[in-house]
């Protein structure tokens, strides 16, 4: 699996122009008034990991096909959106559809891009937009409260369940803190995800900066950061513009030439990617062959089975051991018949956590 994120901010901060430069379209109209975003668009775009590469030359694959991550470009929100200002009612039902946010915050003075809030200042807007998102899920699980409340007076157990983690999560949001200060036992985790709260889902602040900043951040981005450390978030710094610059660049070799000029070393989507990586706890196994090396996305600590049921339900089904080779000892061992002879292939049962790297091999039978 990949992840969803959806990507929110004010208007007019960076964010068609990001989603444009990551996934290399002009899907998103980038143009310089509120609201330009009407319908949600939606990018996929290939994860990068050199480890494929590597992997792909020593098993001479004819295809490489590296993981899946989607970005959801929202339209940007305003003050009031929770109660129906702008278009404000439909970006937050969109929100709710994915699996994390990356909250895109101006960082930049100066230029043509008029601000809506009339001056700059990324603390300010994240309190605009945070504030929105509480609101609206406050609407929401107050509305779902009073209905749980009433089957739970006829001993209902489910609706007791409920009102268990409501209860703590209202008490958050009317103190104005948001879903994700609420941290739930095992067993609550799973209702907390059915009530598609938008202020529980992780967050990555994306500092978007001139072109100038984008190796070391500014002033703006240094207190962004700051307050994502606070709060257990992810925080990345780049520059839109020198994104959407890269992003028509075709040759890689000149790509990062271009990179190197102005000091980075690689790409803001990079960041964004390994930032949301870790944001969700999302690791990284490949499967290699001669026709094709392929990378699968699943979350950290998924066992064997459900790891190959990734790439097909029949895998996880019939599943009757995993063949795995460490990433470090493939490569060092020349590939897959090396680690075989040298032992550093294993075979693994259904309780086997798959580890970040694995290359491995689904032995089923359906």
């Amino acid at each position: 699996m990949g992840f969803r994120c959806g990507i929110v901010g004010l208007p007019n901060v960076g964010k068609s122009t990001l989603f444009n430069a990551l996934t290399a379209t002009a899907a998103a109209a980038a143009a310089n008034y509120p609201f330009c975003t009407i319908e949600p668009n939606v990018g996929r775009v290939p994860v990068p990991d050199a480890r494929l590469d590597v992997l792909a030359k020593l098993g001479k694959s004819q295809r490489i096909l590296p993981t899946q991550l989607e970005f959801v470009d929202i339209a940007g929100l305003v003050r009031g959106a929770s109660k129906g200002e702008g278009l404000g009612n439909q970006f937050l039902a969109h929100i709710r559809e994915v699996d994390a946010i990356a909250h895109v915050l101006r960082c930049f003075t100066g230029g043509d891009v008029t601000h809506v809030e009339g001056s700059v200042d990324p603390l300010r807007d994240r309190d605009i937009v945070e504030t929105e998102l509480m609101l609206a899920d406050l609407d929401s699980l107050e509305r779902r409260a009073n209905a749980a409340v009433k089957k739970s007076r006829g001993n209902d157990a489910e609706a007791k369940a409920q009102l268990a983690v409501m209860e703590p999560l209202l008490a958050l949001l009317r103190e104005g803190k948001p879903g994700r200060a609420f941290v739930p036992t095992a067993e609550q985790a799973p209702l907390v995800k059915q009530l598609q709260l938008i202020t529980t889902k992780p967050i990555l602040y994306v500092c978007n900066v001139a072109e100038a900043d984008a190796a070391a951040g500014n002033a703006f981005s240094a207190k962004v950061a700051a307050m994502a450390k606070a709060e257990g978030a992810g925080c990345v710094v780049v520059s839109a513009a020198i994104e959407a610059e890269v992003a028509i660049l075709e040759d890689a070799a000149e790509r990062q030439a271009f990179l190197e000029s102005l000091g980075l070393e690689e790409t803001g989507l990079t960041r964004v990617i390994r930032a949301g990586h870790d944001l969700l706890g999302l690791i990284t196994y490949f499967t290699v062959g001669p026709k094709e090396a392929r990378a699968w996305t699943i979350v950290r600590g998924t066992k064997a089975p459900q790891a190959a049921g990734v790439i097909h339900t029949d895998f996880e089904r019939g599943f009757i051991a995993a063949e795995v080779i460490a990433y470090d000892d493939f490569v060092a061992c020349g590939g897959e018949q090396g680690a075989k002879d040298t032992g550093k292939m294993r075979q693994e049962g259904r309780d086997y956590v798959v580890k970040d790297g694995d290359v491995m091999l689904f032995r089923f039978n359906v």
